[in-house]
C-alpha cells in the first residue's frame, strides 16, 4: 500500500501536501506509468485521513494530467517523460535548481461583431465577445489611495526615465507573486515590463529573429497571428487535439517557436495535461533554435482547484518564455504586461534591445508595485474569482432553465472567463451571429477562430459549427436572465 508521512505538512493543507507527495513520486519514477493507485477509501484508511482529502488530491492530479481514471477500475499514473534538470543560474552557488517535486470552417473576417454604423442596428445589451470588466469590479478607492501615495513619495523617480525592462520595484513584486502563486523560481531581473502583450510579442520577434518559423494554435486567438504577420515573419497554424497543440505537427511544419496557452486555451478552454507538457519541452530541447512562448493570460481564474502549474516552472532547459498580463486580472484598459525570459535570453535582450525605452509610465508601474506588495492584488483576485464564479453559475443556471436547455451542451466551464455553448440549430454561425446582434447580443463562434478546414471529427467534435464562445467577464447579474432570453430567441429563430 502506498504510504506517506503526514506529520509535517508545513504551510500546505493536507490534500495539497498529499498531492505534492504523489506528484513527486510520479516525476521521479517511483510510481511508473500505468501504476494503479489505491482506492480513495483504502488510501484514506491507511493514512488515517478523510476520504475527501484523498479525493481532492486525486482530483488535482487528474486535472493536471498526472493521473487518469477509468470508470469502475480506479486511478492510474499517466505516461510522463521529461528531460534531465540542470542547475539554474538564478540559484545560489552550490545549490541545484528547482526540482520537479517542489461547412463554415474557414477563418473569416466577416462576422459582424462590432456595432458598426448601421442606424438600424439596436444598442448592444450584452457583449459575450470582449474581455472588458464592469466598473464596479475595479478597486478604484484603493488604486486612488496608492496613486496619491506614489505622487507624494516618488516625485523624483516619477520624472526619471525608467530602464527598458521596467522599474525594479514592480519587477520584484511580480517575481514574488509568481513564486508564491505560480511556483516559478525566477529572478526579478528576468521580468520585462511592456505596454500590452502585443508590444512584448514584437520584442520577442526582434530577440528571437525574423528568420524563425512561428507556430500558433489552430484554433486560436486570431490577434496573435496578425501581430506576427504584421512583422513579416513566417507564421504557421498548427492543429490541436483535446490535449493541446500537436507536437508532431510542430515538427512537420518546421516550427522554431511555438506560441501556446497551455493553462487555459482560448477559445476551446483546453487545459494541456502534464504528459503533453513534457512532450512539448522535449520538442523544444531537441534544437537550440526552439522556444515555447507560454501565454498565461487568465490563469488566476480557475474555479475547481488550484491554478495549473506553469510550463516555465518545469522547464529544465531554459526553453520557455512566460508571458502574462494585468488586463484580465485588473481591467482591459490597464495595458501592463510582462514576460519572463530565460537567463541566457536575458543577456541577449540587453545586448541587442536595451536602447528601447520603457513603454509603461513610471506612475503606473510604481502604483501597481504598491498594489501587489501591499497584498491588494491577492485580495482583488480572490474577490474577483468569487465574483466570476457567481456570474458563471448564474449564467449556467439561466441557460439550464431556458429553452436552450433542450438544444445545447456546455463544456470547459471550470476555468477562465469563458465557456463553450454547443447548440443544436439549423442556423449557420454567420446567421446566428447576425440574428443575435439584432437582438442586442454580441457573439463569437468557435469556427471563427479556426484557419482552414479542420480534419473530420476534429478534436473529438463532429463539427466546430454552432459552438458559441461565451465570454462573461463583463456581464452583470441583473442582465443575465434577459441576455439568455434574447439568446434563446436568436437560436430558435428559423433561418431564411
Amino acid at each position: 500500500m502506498l504510504t506517506y508521512s503526514l506529520s509535517d505538512t508545513g504551510k500546505d493543507s493536507l490534500y495539497l501536501y498529499l498531492y505534492k507527495c504523489i506528484k513527486n513520486d510520479i516525476l521521479t519514477g517511483t510510481l511508473p506509468a500505468k501504476t494503479k493507485l489505491p482506492s480513495k477509501r483504502s488510501f484514506a484508511k491507511n493514512l488515517g485521513i478523510s476520504n475527501i482529502t484523498v479525493e481532492n488530491a486525486y482530483g488535482l492530479l487528474a486535472s493536471e494530467g498526472y493521473i487518469f481514471s477509468i470508470p469502475k477500475r480506479g486511478y492510474f499514473v499517466s505516461d510522463i517523460t521529461f528531460p534531465v534538470h540542470p542547475s539554474h543560474p538564478c540559484n545560489q552557488a552550490g545549490e541545484t535548481a528547482r526540482t520537479f517535486s517542489d461547412s463554415p470552417f474557414a477563418h473569416t473576417k466577416t462576422f459582424p461583431h462590432a456595432a458598426g454604423n448601421d442606424p438600424n442596428t439596436p444598442a448592444i445589451f450584452a457583449d459575450f465577445v470582449s474581455n472588458r470588466t464592469t466598473p464596479e469590479s475595479f478597486p478604484f478607492s484603493i488604486w486612488a489611495k496608492l496613486s496619491r501615495e506614489t505622487v507624494s513619495a516618488k516625485r523624483e523617480e516619477l520624472l526619471t526615465n525608467p530602464p527598458c525592462g521596467g522599474i525594479i520595484e514592480l519587477r520584484e513584486a511580480i517575481c514574488a507573486h509568481l513564486k508564491q502563486f505560480r511556483g516559478m523560481q525566477i529572478c526579478a531581473e528576468q521580468v520585462i515590463i511592456g505596454a500590452g502583450t502585443d508590444y512584448l510579442y514584437s520584442l520577442l520577434i526582434l530577440l528571437l529573429g525574423r528568420d524563425k518559423i512561428y507556430a500558433v494554435e489552430n484554433p486560436g486567438y486570431t490577434k496573435i497571428e496578425k501581430v506576427y504577420r504584421s512583422h513579416g515573419v513566417d507564421c504557421r497554424f498548427v492543429n490541436m487535439d483535446s490535449f493541446g497543440i500537436l507536437v508532431e505537427e510542430l515538427n512537420r511544419k518546421g516550427a522554431d517557436i511555438a506560441h501556446i496557452s497551455p493553462s487555459h486555451h482560448y477559445p476551446t478552454g483546453i487545459v494541456t495535461p502534464a504528459s503533453r507538457r513534457y512532450e512539448l519541452l522535449g520538442w523544444a530541447a531537441a534544437h537550440p533554435s526552439r522556444y515555447i512562448i507560454e501565454d498565461d493570460y487568465d490563469s488566476e481564474f480557475r474555479f475547481t482547484a488550484r491554478p495549473i502549474p506553469t510550463l516555465q516552472s518545469i522547464d529544465a532547459m531554459e526553453r520557455v518564455i512566460y508571458i502574462n498580463t494585468f488586463t484580465k486580472s485588473l481591467a482591459s484598459t490597464i495595458r501592463i504586461s510582462y514576460m519572463v525570459l530565460p537567463p541566457h535570453l536575458l543577456a541577449r535582450f540587453y545586448e541587442q534591445l536595451s536602447f528601447y525605452s520603457g513603454t509603461v509610465s513610471n506612475f503606473e508601474q510604481y502604483t501597481l508595485a504598491k498594489f501587489i506588495r501591499g497584498g491588494y492584488f491577492e485580495k482583488h483576485i480572490n474577490r474577483m474569482r468569487n465574483h466570476y464564479r457567481f456570474i458563471r453559475d448564474a449564467l449556467l443556471a439561466a441557460i439550464r432553465e431556458s429553452p436552450l436547455a433542450t438544444c445545447s451542451t456546455i463544456t470547459e466551464e471550470c476555468a477562465g472567463l469563458h465557456f463553450i455553448l454547443r447548440l443544436k440549430t439549423p442556423l449557420s454561425d454567420q446567421e446566428l451571429v447576425k440574428i443575435s446582434k439584432s437582438h442586442g447580443l454580441l457573439l463569437s463562434c468557435l469556427s471563427e477562430y479556426y484557419h482552414g478546414m479542420p480534419p473530420e471529427d476534429y478534436m473529438g467534435y463532429t463539427t466546430l459549427a454552432n459552438a458559441i464562445v461565451m465570454n462573461y467577464s463583463g456581464l452583470r447579474e441583473a442582465d443575465i436572465k434577459e441576455a439568455v432570453r434574447r439568446l434563446s430567441e436568436s437560436v430558435l429563430t428559423k433561418g431564411d
